[in-house]
């Protein structure tokens, strides 16, 4: 979104836990369209709020699991915010080899990429 939109538009990657480091795989294939994720670090919803992050002030909550989708539904029923679900496809655990693996993060990836410029057009 960022590389899209720069600054014209306020973003903030959160989800359901914030334990999780960053894949290896999800980096590589980010880093093959100019996007840099090896310094990012996972927060999640509490931890956005812990940080002073007013929840309240945001327009949309882009859900891409089950899981983070009741999550947003819980935190926008005291205020009004949008909740949207994209069923995305978790490529963790799919592909044999090194390159099947990547194959299904691209595919991943070019989802999320379409589904952004589909929502957030230029």
């Amino acid at each position: 979104m960022k590389q899209m939109h720069g600054h014209e538009i306020y973003v903030q990657s959160a989800g359901v836990k914030n334990d999780l480091e960053i894949d290896g795989f999800t980096i590589a294939v980010c880093e093959e369209i100019g996007v840099e994720l090896s310094r990012h670090r996972t927060r999640s919803f509490q931890e956005m709020q812990e940080w002073g992050d007013d929840l309240e002030g945001f327009d949309l909550i882009v859900a891409l699991s089950p899981a983070s989708q009741r999550m947003a539904q819980e935190l926008a029923r005291h205020a009004h915010i949008d909740v949207e679900y994209w069923p995305i496809m978790d490529p963790t655990g799919l592909g044999e080899t090194r390159e099947a693996k990547l194959a299904s993060y691209r595919a991943t990836r070019d989802q999320i990429r379409e589904r952004l410029r589909a929502r957030f057009p230029s």
